[in-house]
């Protein structure tokens, strides 16, 4: 006599797991842009515009479900360009729809683990299966990065070897590696696309960049992690997008168990009410927060001293810069 009913329940259960599996809740909640299909974030780039995908939002080394770690795609005449590669940045991109062995040129901000811990798996499965890259990952950062990537070498061997030599005999030159300590300046020049990389301020963190991506007229700066920054405004006045990191120095405080500990890490980083002085000050058509919180009070705090157009830290977020920019969501 309970056989009806608890097939019902049953049913029901299926469908809330089939509804959130394939991001209908997220369409429901948000209400200021409907998500993206998979297949259609991945769609080729306009080819006088800029595509930035904010794959990782979220800050530091703990766990954060809602928000993965530091990682910004970007793309502009038929090249990706990563951002750091914080964890779940290969899973972000999978969902995105964009192939990790399509993205072979990786640009490291610090070496702070957060920021480079995705690394190996990019490496790894990003040699692998049809879509696997068949050229050298190419690495740029701080001092220190060519030793890093070349003891990830070291460290993955074994698996190298089996897979290149033994058993899936994959390309060679898919799972080497090119990698550069680089200083201030233009890195990367190339069909019109231009990297700059500028020094920036995270205290002992030495040394530590932001980048400024320039395509066509249309440009892209990123803060990596700062406090303020005057030669990040230097470098920033005049693009489209800024892309500045940020701390609710209000809400640390009130969750710290060690107060001195979490006035370092406030004084090593940007606060929502500086990060707005830095946005009033460059002007940016857009201002992004990454590498943040993802509350209204950090908005709240940034608003103290900015008007212009403003996104919040997000997950999966693509912005298209061209004669407009146009912001959307990309359902996961």
């Amino acid at each position: 006599m309970h056989k009806r009913p608890i097939t019902r329940f049953a049913v029901a259960c299926i469908a809330l797991l089939v509804a959130a599996d394939r991001g209908w809740f997220t369409a429901a909640a948000d209400a200021q842009a409907p998500p993206l299909p998979r297949t259609a974030a991945s769609q080729a780039v306009p080819a006088d515009a800029l595509r930035v995908t904010l794959l990782g939002s979220g800050s530091g080394p703990p766990v954060n479900l809602r928000q993965f770690g530091a990682s910004i795609l970007v793309e502009a005449g038929g090249k990706r360009l990563l951002f750091d590669c914080g964890r779940g940045a290969t899973i972000r991109l999978t969902q995105a729809g964009i192939p990790i062995g399509s993205v072979g040129r990786v640009f490291l901000t610090h070496l702070h683990s957060d920021h480079v811990m995705q690394i190996p798996d990019l490496l790894l499965a990003g040699w692998i299966g049809p879509t696997g890259r068949k050229a050298p990952l190419e690495v740029w950062g701080p001092a220190g990065t060519r030793d890093m990537m070349s003891a990830m070498e070291k460290t993955f061997a074994f698996d190298i070897h089996v897979r290149r030599d033994v058993d899936e005999k994959l390309p060679a030159a898919g799972i080497s590696v090119q990698s550069h300590d680089i200083t201030e300046g233009v890195i990367l020049d190339e069909d019109g696309l231009k990297v700059t990389a500028f020094l920036v301020d995270h205290g002992p963190v030495t040394p530590a960049f932001g980048y400024r991506v320039d395509y066509r007229g249309r440009s892209v700066a990123l803060s990596g992690d700062t406090r303020v920054s005057e030669n990040l405004v230097k470098f920033a006045t005049g693009v489209d997008v800024l892309i500045h990191e940020a701390v609710d120095a209000g809400a640390l405080r009130a969750a710290s168990v060690n107060p001195a500990l979490t006035e370092q890490i406030i004084a090593h980083h940007t606060t929502g009410e500086e990060a707005g002085q830095i946005f009033a000050r460059v002007k940016p058509r857009l201002a992004v927060f990454s590498h943040a919180p993802e509350s209204e009070a950090l908005i709240a705090q940034a608003r103290r001293h900015y008007a212009g157009a403003l996104q919040g830290a997000e997950d999966l977020v693509t912005i298209d810069v061209g004669e407009q920019i146009n912001v959307q969501r990309i359902a996961h």
